[in-house]
Order: structure tokens, then C-alpha cells, then sequence
């Protein structure tokens, strides 16, 4: 398979599209463009798929009930929402439609609920409904006390960002797309009818050239002499509850947003968990995913408003993840045709669910602008991902694949119930794990309540036979 990981690997010299950037939005991308009769290139500075921004979010596949009407955010997220609704039932990426409820507790927030359900039939998203405040406690029962009344919505649901990432990644290296990870681009040379790419590996030479560099994105824009937008890192930190806490959240409860922003929801996870957070910082530095003792506390002191029977249950993980925000309020998603140039920047978010309509805009766009490529005739089917979700049958508990392969049946690690078997595929599947977190993405493993206190030894041990291997 075209997956290239060390630096000593040769990068192939030429290629119709090179793609900067395998986190969700890249690896769409790829898979999109791998569907037409083309070479493509996907270049990744670290060593996996969706291991920057694109790992670490609130994992909600949205309406866009809430998204600015008028703008490109607002209709690619909800044409997102189907595709990869739709794409997640082909793959098996696990998605749970548990709804969701925003909470009002003041006069201010309350007397723009109406607003916001008006926002989302403007955006093409009928069903949200206003409720009273005996309805909200209906459905949310452990809720804290004086909230005013609510708007329901349906339709939000739960989704595995890491499953998403991959099968996306593992579906256009099926495809043909050389997946170039640990190669981190420095230059750009733009010539007649070519691009020459300095790459850490190597040159590339690339007919045209398509940025999805996330919290990169600006600095390569700059190098196709572009000033429009700069990335300011948005850390986003979360408390991770035990799944004994699940039983308080049958429903996202989002809150009211402000001017200041969406602000902190608390959620139900695919994993079976319960989520606290975001906290919202904007940061100078791009690397800086590390959670803080404020941030801590903000949570804490949120959460003890919104549902105090939460903070009552075991915390078990807390991180931080980086979102690419920039100056503007929509994407910065466009085409230069003369440097055959594409960019899809300043990607918050939502761009989880709009990841597979920015590829479908991004795609259709460089072909209007005279990409020439013709759709394959034959397609290998997409790829079906192992299942990390709760609400589907897990390995461990199905009888049928037990009897089938026995190492299905043999748990390592206990808190997540992940099995050998899992571990086996992880660590030879297409896009393989290299790392204990490449290996927790994929499986969970490590990722409970002892975070890997128990299993963690023989984990490192099986990945290390692994890497070893594969050297």
C-alpha cells in the first residue's frame, strides 16, 4: 500500500494534486480526488492521520442548526451532515443520534430562543422545537436548578472523530493516494503549468497544490504569496467523566450562545462517557495542547451550575485540543486558478461534519477551474471500520466473530474492553498504528478509567513487536 513513514522512504517525484495536510479536511480531500483519474499526493508533517486539530474535538456531528445563515460555513456543514451521515452507514464510523437541548437559565437567554429556532429554519433545519422549563427537566432530569426553558435539536449527534479521520485516509490510499506522513512542506515554487514543493523528504512537483494544513494553513498560504488570514490557536480543554456518569446525560446539553462564543456544553460520548467543555483561550503558540489549572477550574465551576450530580462521578481524562480559528467569521475556503492553488483554511469546529462538503465544493471548484480529470470507472469498496462505539455490538461481546477468530474473545485491555484481536488489526490494518496514541485511536485501548495503569505494559509490549516488524 502506498503509505510511506519513514524519511527514507522515496516520495514520488510528480503527481496531479498534492494535498498539504492529512487531518480530516485533507484526508476528504484525498479520498474525493482518488475517485477521478488522477495522481494524488497527501503530505502530513506528523506520524498519522488526524493527529493535530482533527483529534481532539467535541466529536458532535451538527445541524448547522446554529451556523450563520448566508454563509459558506452554514451550507457546508449541513450538506456535511448528509454526506458523511451517509458515509459513516458505508464505513461503519460509529454515529449515536441522541439530540440535543439548549438550556436557558436567564431572561436574556430564554427571550432568544426563538431567534435561534429561526436561525435554523433559515439554515434549512426544521425541526427544532421551544420547550418550557417542565419539559427540559423532563428530559434532562439531573439538570441544575432555575433553568428558564430550552430548544430542542433533534438531530445532533455523537460521532467517532478518530474513526472518521481514518476511514477517510485508509479510503484514498484504497484508492491510489500515496499517504506521505512525517513530511513537512518549507517551500513553494510556482512555475508554468507546475509547482515545486520542498519537502522534508524531498521535492514534489505537483500540477496543482491543495492546502488543508489546519493550524498551518496561513503560513502555507504565505507561501503562495497570500496575506488574507492568521491562525490563532483556540485551546479547547475537557473533562473526561467515567461511563457510570452517562446515566446523568441522555442528551447534549448545549448552552445559549453568546457573542463571546458557543460556550461549555456537557455530552454523552460514543465511547459511553460524558464529556465537560470547552473551554475557549486563544493561544500564540501552535503546539501548546497541554490543559492548565484554570482551565480545570473554569470547567468545574460551569459544570457545577449546569449539572452539579456530574461532578459528583470520577473524572478519568482531561485534554486539550487546538481549534484553527482565524480572523474571519466563515471559512476561508478558495480557488487561484492561475497557480493552480486551492486552500481550505481557518476550518473550526465544525469542520468535522462539513470535512467531506469541503472536498465535494474544493473538488468541483479546481475542476471549474481547469483541472481536467474524469471520474474512475472502477472503485475498490470502502473500507469497514472496526467498530470503538458503544451503542453497536463490540468484539468482545460477539459470539459469531469469538467463534470465528478465538482472539476476539481475549480482553487486554479491561476498562475498555478492547481484545487482541482489535489490537492485531490495529497494528496491521492499511494505515497502521505506530504509537500508543495512534493504537488508543483506533481501539480505545489505554483510554479508561486506569489509562492503561493495567494493560499499558503489555500494550507498549505488543506495539513495540509491531514497529519492530514493520522496520
Amino acid at each position: 500500500m502506498p503509505v510511506l513513514r519513514d524519511h527514507d522512504a522515496v516520495l514520488p517525484t510528480r503527481c496531479d494534486v498534492a494535498i498539504i495536510g492529512a487531518g480530516l479536511v485533507g484526508s476528504a480531500l484525498a479520498q474525493a480526488l482518488s475517485g477521478l483519474d488522477c495522481s494524488v499526493v497527501l503530505l502530513e508533517a506528523k506520524g498519522d492521520v488526524g493527529d493535530a486539530t482533527s483529534k481532539a474535538n467535541t466529536a458532535l456531528l451538527h445541524t448547522g442548526f446554529d451556523a450563520t445563515p448566508g454563509t459558506l460555513e452554514s451550507r457546508l456543514v449541513r450538506r456535511g451532515y448528509e454526506l458523511l451521515s451517509a458515509y459513516a452507514r458505508q464505513t461503519g464510523i460509529p454515529v449515536e443520534r441522541v439530540g440535543a437541548v439548549l438550556v436557558a437559565w436567564s431572561d436574556e437567554e430564554f427571550a432568544s430562543l426563538p431567534t435561534l429556532r429561526e436561525k435554523a429554519i433559515a439554515n434549512g433545519y426544521h425541526d427544532c422545537a421551544l420547550i418550557d422549563a417542565d419539559e427540559v427537566y423532563r428530559r434532562l432530569p439531573a439538570l441544575g436548578p432555575r433553568a428558564l426553558g430550552g430548544l430542542t435539536v433533534p438531530d445532533e449527534s455523537l460521532i467517532c472523530t478518530w474513526t472518521t479521520s481514518l476511514a477517510l485516509a485508509t479510503d484514498a490510499v484504497q484508492r491510489g493516494t500515496v499517504l506521505a506522513l512525517n513530511t513537512t512542506v518549507t517551500s513553494a515554487v510556482v512555475g508554468a503549468g507546475e509547482t515545486v514543493l520542498t519537502t522534508s523528504r524531498g521535492s514534489l512537483v505537483a500540477t496543482w497544490v491543495v492546502n488543508a494544513a489546519g493550524l498551518g494553513s496561513d503560513v502555507i498560504d504565505q507561501l503562495f504569496g497570500y496575506d488574507r488570514f492568521t491562525i490563532t490557536p483556540r485551546r479547547g480543554e475537557l473533562l473526561v467523566y467515567d461511563k457510570l456518569a452517562r446515566q446523568h446525560v441522555p442528551h447534549i446539553v448545549l448552552p445559549v450562545p453568546s457573542s463571546v462564543g458557543k460556550g461549555v456544553l456537557i455530552s454523552p460520548t460514543i465511547y459511553g462517557n460524558v464529556m465537560l467543555g470547552p473551554t475557549a483561550e486563544d493561544l500564540r503558540d501552535r503546539s501548546d495542547s497541554a490543559t492548565s489549572e484554570s482551565g480545570i477550574d473554569f470547567l468545574l465551576t460551569k459544570g457545577a451550575k449546569i449539572m452539579p450530580s456530574l461532578l459528583e462521578e470520577e473524572v478519568t481524562a482531561s485534554y486539550a485540543g487546538l481549534r484553527a480559528a482565524s480572523e474571519h467569521k466563515d471559512y476561508v475556503v478558495d480557488v487561484d486558478a492561475t497557480q493552480r492553488y486551492a486552500v481550505a483554511g481557518g476550518i473550526r469546529s465544525t469542520g468535522l461534519t462539513a470535512s467531506m462538503s469541503i472536498a465535494e465544493y474544493l473538488v468541483a471548484a479546481i475542476r471549474d477551474a481547469g483541472f481536467v480529470a474524469t471520474e474512475k470507472t472502477t472503485l475498490p469498496p470502502p473500507p469497514r471500520m472496526p467498530n470503538l462505539g458503544e451503542e453497536s455490538l463490540r468484539p468482545f461481546a460477539n459470539e459469531a466473530a469469538i467463534a470465528a477468530d478465538p482472539a476476539y474473545g481475549e480482553i487486554v485491555c479491561f476498562c475498555e474492553r478492547v481484545t487482541t484481536g482489535e489490537i492485531r488489526d490495529a497494528l496491521s490494518s492499511v494505515i497502521s498504528a505506530t504509537s500508543l496514541s495512534g493504537l488508543r485511536r483506533r481501539t480505545r485501548a489505554t483510554n479508561g478509567r486506569c489509562q492503561g495503569f493495567y494493560c499499558g505494559a503489555d500494550v507498549l509490549a505488543r506495539l513495540a513487536i509491531a514497529v519492530e516488524g514493520h522496520s
